[in-house]
């Protein structure tokens, strides 16, 4: 039976690159911290982190069709008479490409972050809320 060499190098490049992967991510853990007013503490560190990476995550944003009600004030009719009251509002499904959400942080907020860098870095990932209310 013939050994297909690029096969062979193939399956060499993933094994490597999944033992890569583990040793890199080996002693990485999520942890709660909150943020201050001038920066990051995470519980099971002593240190304030001031300079503290934010996740972002860019993608395309889809909206389904959707209809809503609400109030209307501040149109014009054709004579420029004031136009207000209650609507019924219809938006067609829709796709945003180069879309981007980056979450915003008060002083206070709980969050779940990936410490680097031996715990002088942090990324914070998200904020988390109580699953109760």
């Amino acid at each position: 039976m013939t050994i297909d060499p690029y096969t062979a190098l193939a399956a060499s490049l993933r094994e490597n690159a999944a033992k890569k992967a583990s040793e890199a991510l080996t002693g990485v853990s999520a942890e709660l911290g909150s943020i201050t007013g001038s920066g990051l503490k995470l519980d099971s560190f002593k240190h304030e982190i001031k300079d503290y990476l934010v996740a972002e995550f860019p993608g395309t944003l889809k909206l389904p069709k959707l209809e809503m009600t609400g109030s209307v004030t501040g149109l014009k009719d054709g004579g420029g008479g004031a136009v207000s009251g209650k609507g019924s509002f219809a938006y067609d499904s829709s796709e945003t490409e180069k879309a981007s959400l980056t979450l915003k942080y008060q002083p206070g907020d709980r969050v779940l972050a990936l410490p680097i860098n031996g715990g002088n870095d942090a990324i914070v990932i998200c904020k988390v809320v109580s699953g109760n209310g």
